[in-house]
C-alpha cells in the first residue's frame, strides 16, 4: 500500500509521504474555487502566497485562505518534516502556498528543488484524472521513474536534498492539471547546505553567474532595441 507509508513500497533512495484526502472537504471546496485561469495553451501558470511564523501574509492568494491552510495543516506539515528530516526543523521560517496550472502538453524539467524548501509538498486538485508526480533515483536515467499516481486530494511530501530528490511533473495530453503546492521554507540556505554536507560556495557561485548572465542578456536586448 502506498497510503501513509514512508516510501517502504517505492524503489527510491529517499523517503516520500503520501496522504489521501489530505484537505478537509470544506477546505478542498474553497481551494478549488480560488481564482486562477486554468485555460492556458502552453507552459505553466501560478499564483502564490506566504505566511511566516509571526502570521505575516504576502502574495495574491486570498489571505483568509492562506490563514485557514496554515491553521489547519501547519502542525501536520511540521510533523511530516520531523519524520522525514528532523534536523531541518529549526530552520523553518515561513510557509509557501502556490496554485499551479500545467498545460496538458507541458512538462517540467527534472529537478531536486531549491535549497530554501525544507519540506516540498503537492496536493492534486483537478481534474479527476491526470499524471501524478514522477520521481527518479538518477537525473540522467528517466526510464526507471516511479510515479505517485494522480488522485484528487492526494498529497505527496518529501524533504529536498541536493542531487538526490529528483522529480518532475507533466500534463497527461488530455486535460490541464491543477495542484496546490505546500512548502515549508527557510532563507538560511547556508545552513541547509551544511546539514546536507554540500558546498554552499558552489551553489552561491552558480547562482551568482546565472543571475549575472540573465541580467546581461536583458541588457543586450534593451541595447539592441535602441
Amino acid at each position: 500500500m502506498l497510503i501513509n507509508k514512508y516510501n517502504k513500497s517505492l524503489p527510491l533512495k529517499f523517503r516520500i509521504k503520501i496522504i489521501d484526502n489530505f484537505l478537509k472537504k470544506n477546505d478542498f471546496k474553497k481551494i478549488i474555487k480560488l481564482p486562477i485561469n486554468k485555460n492556458i495553451k502552453y507552459g505553466f501558470r501560478n499564483v502564490w502566497g506566504t505566511i511566516d511564523k509571526n502570521g505575516n501574509i504576502q502574495g495574491k492568494i486570498n489571505h483568509k485562505i492562506i490563514k485557514l491552510l496554515h491553521n489547519n495543516y501547519h502542525f501536520k506539515a511540521i510533523k511530516i518534516l520531523k519524520k522525514l528530516n528532523k534536523f531541518k526543523l529549526p530552520l523553518y521560517e515561513f510557509s509557501e502556498f502556490t496554485l499551479i496550472v500545467t498545460n496538458k502538453n507541458s512538462k517540467s524539467h527534472i529537478h531536486d528543488d531549491i535549497p530554501n524548501k525544507l519540506l516540498s509538498g503537492v496536493v492534486y486538485l483537478s481534474p479527476k484524472k491526470n499524471c501524478g508526480t514522477f520521481f527518479y533515483n538518477n537525473k540522467n536515467s528517466t526510464k526507471n521513474s516511479t510515479e505517485v499516481s494522480w488522485k484528487v486530494n492526494r498529497a505527496v511530501f518529501f524533504s529536498r536534498k541536493e542531487g538526490v530528490t529528483w522529480h518532475s511533473y507533466q500534463g497527461d495530453g488530455v486535460n490541464n492539471r491543477l495542484v496546490l503546492v505546500y512548502n515549508l521554507m527557510t532563507n538560511n540556505v547556508a545552513e541547509v547546505y551544511k546539514l546536507e554536507k554540500k558546498s554552499f560556495l558552489i551553489y552561491y557561485t552558480i547562482n551568482f553567474f546565472s543571475d549575472f548572465f540573465y541580467k546581461l542578456k536583458i541588457l543586450i536586448k534593451i541595447i539592441l532595441k535602441n
